[in-house]
């Protein structure tokens, strides 16, 4: 029995290195995306950045959900899913600022970083690869990282438009797709949570008293 204990615990603890070791990757790419996001005037990079931190965010609340209630669980996953929503409203709304005011957007930054973050998220999708079918708060962590890889091939994809075509007008569309498939998933993340809420309270109610 002791063994099986043993196990369980090596388990986690390389579970929750998977997690540290995700959550610094992207909080430090998030920091160099949105610093040349702004200064390449690159919407597409800043969505990815904005997507990074909201990784980050996910995988710091599935490291404190870690052994807790279904019902915590379950919350962080709302909370995770709820930052995803409002970064992704964010987003939509520096698109129409952007399109409005206009911007010169530098091609070949966006497809440099890009190519970096695709290089780390596809890395960190391979790790966390055990937590696709895992719990909730934990799935999101998964989830969270597959919108990261498409968004940086569809920000490498802009870039290359940008450069050859020298307008504005890709990278505002791929910040617009991006936010709007950011919002997609939070919608997803939040529905899954809300289930998981419910169940938690079923098992709670029919639990022997």
């Amino acid at each position: 029995m002791s063994d099986c204990s043993c196990h369980a615990e090596a388990t986690n603890e390389a579970e929750r290195r998977v997690l540290r070791l995700a959550l610094g990757l992207n909080a430090t790419m998030f920091a160099i995306g949105s610093v040349v996001g702004l200064v390449a005037q690159s919407m597409g990079l800043i969505a990815d950045a904005l997507d990074m931190l909201a990784d980050a965010s996910a995988y710091g609340i599935a490291l404190a959900a870690w052994q807790r209630s279904a019902g915590f669980k379950a919350n962080a996953a709302t909370l995770s899913g709820t930052l995803l929503l409002l970064l992704g409203l964010s987003v939509v709304a520096g698109v129409a600022w952007r399109g409005v005011m206009g911007s010169h957007p530098d091609g070949g930054w966006m497809i440099a970083i890009a190519f970096v973050s695709l290089i780390v998220n596809a890395t960190v999708l391979r790790l966390l690869g055990r937590f696709r079918q895992g719990e909730v708060h934990l799935r999101a962590t998964w989830l969270f990282t597959r919108v990261d890889v498409i968004a940086n091939l569809a920000v490498i994809a802009s870039g290359c438009l940008v450069w050859a075509l020298r307008s504005p007008v890709p990278d505002l569309v791929i910040g617009a797709a991006i936010a709007l498939y950011v919002l997609k998933e939070a919608v997803s993340i939040l529905r899954e949570a809300g289930e998981a809420r419910a169940a938690a309270a079923h098992a709670e109610r029919d639990a022997p008293r």
